[in-house]
C-alpha cells in the first residue's frame, strides 16, 4: 500500500475501531500466481488473531488444506473531496479533487478448523457482538433457531483462525491541508452523513 508518512495510522484504538465498525474484510490469497479474494467478516479473538468462517462449498479450504498466507483488507467509509470545499481555493485556485478514506491491511496466516466447537465459537461470538451492537438486548440469539436447523447450518461451514503477523493502516483525512480547509472538509463529511469519517476527522483535529 502506498503510504505517505502524514497518512500513516498508528493509533491502535483507531485501527481497532475501523475493524469493528467495518468487519467485512477482503481476504486475498495467492495460489501459484492466481489471486483468490473472498469477502468475509472477521472479529478479534485476541491481540494477534481473528476468527471467521466460510461456506464449506467455498473451495478455499480445499485448495489450502494446511493453511495459507493471506492479506486481510478492511475499508472504512470513503468520500470524494471537491476543491470547492477548500476556502483557500479562492486565494490560489491551485487545488484538485481527491478522495478520503481509512483502510487497514493485515498480513497473516489462515488455518482452517472443522470442529463443531470452533464453528460454534465463531458463529456465536460474531452473532453476539454484532446483534448486541445493532440491537442491544433485543438482538437475535442462536438459541432462537431450532437446534436441528442450527446443526445443519454449522455443518455447511468451516471455521478458521487468522494469525496476524503485521499490520499497516492509513487514514487519509485531509490532515495535510491547512486547518481551515481541513475543517471545511470535516463539515462537508457531516453534511453528507459520513458519520465515521466525520468522527475520525474529529480525532485528528485534536492533534493538528
Amino acid at each position: 500500500m502506498y503510504l505517505p508518512p502524514q497518512f500513516e495510522e498508528v493509533r491502535e484504538r483507531e485501527i481497532l475501531k475501523i475493524i469493528e465498525n467495518f468487519p467485512l474484510a477482503v481476504i486475498v490469497c495467492d495460489n501459484d500466481g492466481d489471486l483468490i479474494a473472498n469477502h468475509i467478516p472477521l472479529f478479534r479473538h485476541n491481540q494477534n488473531s481473528y476468527l471467521g468462517h466460510i461456506a464449506k462449498a467455498n473451495q478455499l479450504h480445499n485448495i489450502f488444506p494446511n493453511g495459507v498466507d493471506a492479506l486481510a483488507i478492511f475499508s472504512s467509509e470513503n468520500s470524494y473531496v471537491s476543491p470547492n470545499w477548500y476556502p483557500t481555493k479562492a486565494e490560489t485556485h491551485r487545488h484538485v479533487p481527491t478522495w478520503n478514506y481509512q483502510v487497514v491491511h493485515m498480513k497473516g496466516r489462515l488455518s482452517f478448523d472443522y470442529s463443531n466447537k470452533s464453528k460454534l465459537r465463531v458463529v456465536g461470538s460474531l452473532t453476539k457482538l454484532y446483534e448486541r451492537l445493532h440491537f442491544g438486548d433485543e438482538g437475535w440469539k442462536m438459541s432462537d433457531a431450532p437446534k436441528d436447523f442450527m446443526g445443519q447450518m454449522l455443518d455447511s461451514i468451516v471455521a478458521f483462525q487468522f494469525d496476524v503477523e503485521s499490520v499497516i493502516a492509513k487514514s487519509k483525512l485531509s490532515q495535510n491541508r491547512e486547518l481551515k480547509d481541513f475543517n471545511s472538509v470535516k463539515r462537508n463529511m457531516q453534511a453528507q452523513s459520513k458519520k465515521h469519517l466525520f468522527d475520525a476527522m474529529g480525532g485528528i483535529e485534536k492533534e493538528l
